[in-house]
């Protein structure tokens, strides 16, 4: 074990040098989530992806352990993300999980807290990627868990326990998991911080099988990965020294935080608070703390928003800065495609205005995103999975780039990754090639800067970046009328989906045809801000000047045309 890697006690929370100054405001970025295992193993003898020679066949139980990618490969790729319009990146975890299992290459089974796993690189790796992205301008988000350890102890005769809810207390602690039988506890074994190694640290309450149980998903464990009770000081305190910790060693700007709605709501929000004091103490003001919480905008609603309104109880722990934006996941796919009537998205955001005292500033709250490691609503597959049409990837993409949120791309759907199987490995394919690669290949990679999805996103992220009210304005739907007298809000999925973001006197309308047919429809656009006889330019499609035009009743609006599967974005011509 590392020099000082014993317990948390031994821990210096000193930066090792001047600290790199967080962001203004998060959603002036891109994020470019990978997970490490599966993006890059620094190695340059592997063929570019082409379809018509790339080696087929992939074994589906090598899916489940670890390929080989390294933190090495991402620091190798930095330009690859930077260049792609991504200002961000969130690591998978990297801290080291068991030595002797193989299947937990996703990082989330973790042994050890204070180290990094040997699979991924060193703690230089990673300082050395903190720091190359720093001199990019970028940002480095790592993943990390305060809800379980990984499988490092067993139940009495090494047997699966399930969670009985009229259980009268824990089960009782079976044993440590050992690998090296040298007497006291090595570096593979067992569980570290040593501060860990009290059982009285974990609930023991066995599997969650009932997911539906609020009892159950708080208190059981995930799978056979162990329960910490985070309501206990001693826990507590050595999760948030550990995250200090590595604050402090390696200069990163931000947590995702797992499985938050697994965990008591009050002891996230102290250790989220911990943090964040710590951070801004040694000069990171604006340190990122954003969670995965499964669930509506109700329930997010309890864990961000300090703002928020929740009527008739006092249940409130607004702890994270963000939340993934699990309510538009569940219905993006859908609207894009056509499948569903885009009113769900429109209601969607409406419901803001009830739920956020300024519901303009919302935006603030979501990490927004189309494609993860991790399937919810569409079990196992990718967005693209048996979509042949990739402009459809840039919409939705497109659409996150634009609408209210900090915008979050999977790695591998710039290049339209479109896996899709009975298991999560489908979702997780390599981007370097290795033995699970995508498109039923091995051996060949998928960086390539010209592929037309990365094109199309690169190209919506540089307007982004050059229009704050694509960052901050507020967000209308636009009625729209295919004959230029009747308007109103589209009814079913073949249409023109449209909304402006308004930022004082500043319009940038956005429009994007759901059809794969060519159509041509008039918008609405707000004639105090672009009145009749205005100019707007079309900044994707070419600087042909596009009139806003008056009807008989006063409304102003723009006649637009547009390809299937097309986008527009437009602002006033200057």
């Amino acid at each position: 074990m590392s020099k000082n890697m014993g317990s948390v006690n031994e821990l210096d929370f000193t930066p090792q040098d001047e600290v790199f100054p967080s962001p203004r405001d998060w959603r002036d970025q891109f994020i470019y989530f990978l997970l490490v295992d599966r993006f890059d193993n620094n190695q340059d003898n592997i063929p570019p992806s082409d379809s018509h020679s790339a080696p087929r066949g992939r074994d589906f139980e090598q899916s489940k352990s670890f390929q080989g990618g390294n933190l090495k490969g991402v620091t190798r790729q930095l330009d690859y993300i930077r260049n792609l319009g991504c200002t961000a990146i969130w690591l998978s975890p990297i801290f080291k999980n068991r030595q002797e299992k193989n299947d937990t290459y996703h990082g989330y089974g973790i042994q050890n807290f204070l180290e990094v796993d040997k699979r991924f690189g060193t703690l230089e790796n990673l300082q050395e990627l903190v720091k190359q992205a720093h001199a990019r301008g970028m940002y480095v988000i790592l993943d990390i868990i305060l809800n379980h350890t990984g499988d490092n102890w067993a139940y009495p005769g090494d047997y699966p326990y399930y969670y009985w809810p009229d259980a009268p207390g824990p089960f009782d602690f079976g044993f440590w998991r050992e690998v090296d039988p040298t007497r006291g506890f090595q570096s593979d074994d067992a569980a570290w911080p040593k501060e860990l190694q009290d059982r009285e640290c974990y609930k023991r309450r066995g599997q969650i099988w009932n997911w539906n149980d609020p009892d159950q998903a708080i208190n059981g464990d995930f799978q056979s990965l162990k329960e910490l009770d985070i309501t206990k000081p001693k826990v507590l305190d050595t999760l948030i020294k550990v995250y200090k910790y590595w604050i402090a060693i390696t200069d990163i700007d931000g947590f995702r935080v797992d499985t938050v709605k697994h965990m008591e709501s009050s002891a996230t929000a102290i250790f989220c608070n911990a943090v964040r004091e710590y951070a801004k103490r040694i000069g990171k003001h604006n340190f990122f703390i954003f969670g995965e919480v499964v669930g509506d905008d109700l329930t997010l609603q309890r864990y961000i928003g300090r703002n928020s309104r929740i009527e008739g109880t006092n249940e409130r722990f607004p702890s994270l800065d963000a939340c993934l934006d699990f309510p538009l996941y569940f219905i993006l796919e859908e609207v894009i495609k056509g499948f569903t009537n885009p009113s769900h998205l429109r209601e969607r955001y409406e419901r803001f205005k009830t739920l956020y005292a300024d519901h303009g500033e919302a935006s603030r709250y979501f990490v927004t995103f189309v494609d993860n490691h991790d399937q919810m609503s569409r079990p196992y597959r990718r967005f693209m999975h048996g979509d042949p049409d990739l402009q459809q990837a840039v919409l939705a993409i497109g659409y996150l780039l634009t609408c209210q949120g900090i915008p979050c791309i999977y790695y591998g759907t710039e290049q339209r990754f479109d896996g899709g199987g009975d298991d999560d490995e489908y979702v997780r394919e390599c981007m370097f090639g290795g033995r699970w690669g995508a498109f039923d290949t091995t051996g060949v990679h998928f960086f390539n800067e010209q592929h037309q999805i990365y094109q199309g996103i690169k190209t919506i992220a540089m307007i982004r970046a050059q229009e704050p009210a694509l960052r901050y304005g507020r967000l209308y739907f636009r009625e729209i009328s295919e004959d230029g007298d009747t308007f109103r809000y589209p009814t079913n999925g073949q249409c023109t989906l449209a909304f402006s973001r308004i930022l004082d006197t500043d319009e940038v309308l956005v429009a994007m045809n759901l059809d794969a047919s060519k159509r041509r429809d008039w918008i609405t656009v707000d004639r105090n801000l672009n009145s009749p006889g205005t100019t707007m330019i079309d900044r994707l499609n070419g600087s042909t000047p596009i009139m806003v035009e008056e009807s008989p009743y006063g409304r102003a609006y723009v006649c637009l045309p547009l390809q299937g599967h097309q986008m527009a974005i437009l602002t006033r011509k200057k």
